[in-house]
């Protein structure tokens, strides 16, 4: 069995006050993600707004359950950043049929 997921999270970084330093929030969230999960993730809407972000993340696990738990992983691990505040968070999961 294949399990997936893709969530949707929309960021508010109120402490930057230019594209450069949004980029200078986002990059190490993402790759400390990227790293720590080997998951796909990007920013995904907001590109050219200082203190919103959204971002899209893509996994795949071998059962619901670790699913389940890669998914509270991720979103404690997002949640524990100082610099930005989560929004609101879209998830959307998939299996594949027996």
């Amino acid at each position: 069995m294949m399990c997936a997921s893709a969530l949707r999270v929309e960021l508010h970084i109120p402490a930057v006050h230019s594209l450069k330093e949004k980029r200078a929030v986002l990059r190490p969230l993402v790759e400390g993600m990227r790293k720590r999960w080997s998951i796909s993730i990007a920013e995904v809407d907001h590109h050219d707004l200082w203190q919103r972000a959204a971002i899209g993340v893509a996994m795949v696990a071998p059962d619901p359950k670790h699913l389940s738990n890669l998914i509270d992983d991720v979103r404690r691990y997002i949640d524990a950043q100082p610099e930005v505040e989560v929004v609101e968070v879209s998830v959307l999961s998939l299996e594949e049929p027996a």
